[in-house]
């Protein structure tokens, strides 16, 4: 079986949201980004929120089957990767 790609933890600091696939199973992450000053994301108040489907459609045309949300940190990040392939 193919490999589930999540970006790195910048990615998400960056304010970007990330969908993936693999196979049939999608899923999309979004982070909410909380700033420490204007400049330093504070990564403890931070955190990535995920829903995930399986089908051929993209988000907007699809039912989602599951959501969660966790913390933006590496270990965060690790289960979230846990989180996903239990679905897929």
């Amino acid at each position: 079986m193919a490999e589930l790609f999540i970006p790195t933890l910048h990615t998400f600091a960056m304010k970007n949201t990330f969908t993936g696939s693999l196979g049939a199973f999608r899923f999309r992450a979004v982070p909410k980004v909380e700033m420490k000053t204007p400049k330093e994301v504070d990564f403890e108040a931070s955190s990535i929120f995920v829903e995930y489907w399986h089908g051929l459609f993209c988000y907007e045309k699809s039912q989602m089957e599951g959501q969660a949300e966790f913390p933006m940190s590496e270990q965060g990040r690790a289960d979230m990767i846990d989180w996903l392939l239990a679905h897929v």
